[in-house]
């Protein structure tokens, strides 16, 4: 994993497609299925690596936890 920095200046973790998958509990291809939907957020493209911030996936997290709630 590698560290990057957030506008507001703190450390934010960046992740593979199967940690992704991982933390969502769904397979590798699902992952990609929701970034086509648009439910999950396109990857930052590092040349050919292709890396989540964790921020980005705790707000699909969170998003879909209020989602829930109405």
């Amino acid at each position: 994993m590698r560290i990057t920095q957030t506008e507001t200046g703190s450390a934010d973790t960046l992740l593979r497609d199967k940690e992704v998958a991982a933390q969502l509990r769904v397979s590798v291809p699902t992952v990609w299925r929701r970034v086509k939907d648009g439910t999950i957020p396109r990857p930052l493209k590092i040349g050919s690596l292709s890396r989540w911030q964790q921020s980005d996936i705790s707000a699909v997290i969170e998003a879909a936890k209020a989602q829930r709630a109405a």
